[in-house]
């Protein structure tokens, strides 16, 4: 009998199932498809010779991905190799966008005779902004920044162009190298740009900011001082505006960077005040700091304060309307600008240390001592014999001029700690000692000295320098005396201050490149100097990406000391508490391969190495 077409193909495909098992054991699903073989292409041991981002790899990734970015068969380790190619392309994206807005300059007009600059104009037209403006939609003014940004790279920058198209930088860290060596002659931006075009990969926001401007100090040592002289002449200013939230932002802007230190020394003083009055419940403190803020702008008394602190509807919140992340973009698009970890503030606040409160500045109880700054100076430049930049960690590079100033109210203050460390090549601390005052010296005279910031003062000095130094004269001198105890100790000297102050100094090897345990400490807790010296060598949490200071983290073992660990320099390192927490979570390891070098294994099996800290010297 002849069957229906349909019902015939019907037929065919019911003869065509298998049939059920004859048990009722139900079929076992399928096995999943194997891995797709490219996905090895992006695991960590293929990443040098990881394919450069392209319109072929955006396609690739986003097949590899699959619907919804499930990334099908991929390792965690491929999953990760697939997000930084994706954070590859997009910065080749924005390579692109800048090139054709390069082109389209080209096509507005003719670069000026004797031009340095290539086929680029010096200047374009108000027009240009506009059409780039209503292309982006975005405001005028940030078109003529991305049109400066794409001028720059291609005419003055061209080794950062390329690293912004390999994948190696993001806009924003391309453009902060860029305005940070706007003010540089084109043969110093060159000079510039060929010190750090190899050092950026891996890098965050503030750490590529951090190269830049050591960069520009180097090759042009007085920029700094003129830039930074000028802004505060010119530019100060004072912004009041409307947050997104609609609250109110007040802005202090290009400030003189000593009065702002001892402003926000006098913010951190005052709300630690409010925090152990215990009249805020759990406010965190940011919201303490912004009470103290604007207490002391409106010469609100802490007394006043504390009292209205029990009526206050903001201290009903829980913390959760406050931003967890302190980390904000410059840019759209940026995701890694400020403190490398947010979390908890170190003991005594966030910022450094300043003078006595000024007048006018209401307080109650008794005297509170402020956080002193972390100021390193190199010895160097305080005799004259060079040009060389200084640091206040979480404030950043000071110009030579500025660092003398700064270090000259240091020195005047008579809560000032002082040490000096001794320098490799590399910049690494290999010596390390904490001044004592000499039996004969006094300390400074306070009415003699109306400017002074107590601060954490460590004098750095290259080994190669130490034999030179005896017999200079001035304000600041250090002379070595007397044989070191240890072969690779660097012996005793004698730190003179301005004003005649001295110190003496007992400088100890630190253990970066190797160990003899001479520290190793036999309990779970460290000695004190084996906890400085390990702060002085890694100078921030061992975490790559983390900015907190030394001092405000944990003493941590790699090797857990219940499980064998030493208590030495070899397998210690300093931790901030949130990366403490997440290295003993499940998944994660970290090693010393040798001291001061902490390896990061993450999960998903990466790896991640942070050398100890370069200082400025």
């Amino acid at each position: 009998m002849d069957g229906q077409p349909g019902e015939e193909g019907e037929d065919q495909n019911r003869h065509s199932e298998p049939p059920p098992p004859a048990n009722g054991t139900p079929v076992p699903d399928p096995a999943p498809p194997a891995p797709d073989p490219r996905l090895a292409a992006f695991s960590q041991d293929a990443s040098r010779n990881a394919l450069a981002p392209s319109g072929a790899l955006a396609l690739l990734i986003d097949e590899l991905t699959g619907p919804e970015r499930r990334c099908p068969g991929a390792t965690g380790d491929e999953k990760i190799g697939l997000l930084r190619a994706f954070a590859a392309v997009e910065s080749w994206a924005a390579s692109g966008k800048l090139g054709v807005i390069r082109d389209i300059m080209r096509d507005e007009g003719t670069p000026s005779p004797g031009s340095d600059h290539g086929d680029l104009p010096e200047t374009w037209s108000r027009s240009l902004r506009y059409e780039l403006s209503g292309a982006l939609a975005c405001s005028t003014q940030s078109a003529e920044n991305i049109a400066q940004l794409a001028w720059q790279l291609g005419a003055r920058l061209p080794r950062i162009g390329a690293r912004l198209e390999d994948g190696t930088l993001t806009q924003p860290k391309a453009r902060v190298i860029a305005d940070t060596f706007s003010q540089l002659t084109d043969p110093d931006a060159a000079a510039a740009e060929a010190m750090i075009a190899d050092q950026l990969a891996d890098k965050t926001y503030t750490q590529v900011l951090r190269l830049a401007e050591q960069a520009a100090l180097t090759v042009d040592p007085k920029l700094a001082e003129r830039w930074r002289e000028h802004a505060q002449k010119n530019y100060a200013r004072v912004t009041f505006f409307r947050e997104q939230a609609g609250t109110a932002g007040l802005s202090g802007r290009d400030l003189p960077p000593d009065e702002a230190l001892a402003a926000m020394a006098n913010v951190n003083v005052r709300a630690e005040e409010y925090k152990e009055s215990e009249a805020f419940d759990d406010a965190p403190m940011d919201v303490l700091r912004a009470h103290a803020y604007l207490d002391l702008i409106n010469g609100v008394s802490a007394a006043e304060r504390i009292a209205l602190a029990d009526t206050c509807p903001c201290t009903e919140c829980d913390g959760s309307c406050t931003p967890d992340d302190d980390d904000p973009e410059p840019d759209a698009g940026d995701d890694d600008t400020g403190d490398d970890n947010p979390g908890e503030p170190g003991p005594g606040g966030g910022g450094p240390g300043g003078s006595e409160p000024p007048s006018g500045a209401p307080s109650t109880g008794p005297a509170r001592e402020r956080r002193p700054a972390d100021l390193i100076v190199p010895l160097a430049t305080l005799l004259g014999l060079a040009e060389r930049p200084g640091e206040i960690h979480g404030f950043g590079l000071l110009d030579p001029a500025l660092a003398r100033d700064l270090a000259t109210a240091a020195a005047a203050s008579p809560r000032t700690e002082v040490c000096v460390t001794v320098t490799s090549p590399e910049g690494y601390a290999i010596g390390h000692g904490c001044a004592r005052p000499a039996r004969s010296s006094r300390p400074p005279d306070p009415a003699a000295s109306p400017i002074a910031l107590p601060a954490r003062l460590n004098l750095t000095i290259p080994a190669t320098m130490l034999p030179s130094l005896s017999g200079h004269a001035g304000p600041w001198s250090f002379t070595p005396r007397g044989r070191p105890e240890a072969e690779d100790d660097f012996g005793t000297g004698t730190l003179t201050l301005p004003g005649g102050r001295e110190f003496t100094v007992r400088l100890e090897s630190v253990p970066v490149f190797e160990c003899d345990h001479r520290y190793e400490t036999h309990g779970y807790q460290p000695s004190d100097r084996l906890r400085h010296l390990v702060q002085i060598r890694d100078g921030t949490c061992t975490f790559p990406p983390c900015n907190r200071h030394a001092r405000d983290s944990d003493f941590e073992h790699a090797l857990p000391y219940d499980k064998g660990g030493k208590t030495c320099a070899c397998n210690a390192g300093a931790r901030s508490r949130a990366c403490h927490q997440v290295k003993q979570s499940p998944g994660w390891n970290v090693t010393q391969p040798k001291p001061g070098w902490h390896r990061w294994e993450t999960p998903a099996g990466r790896v991640y190495e942070q050398e100890p800290k370069r200082y400025p010297a």
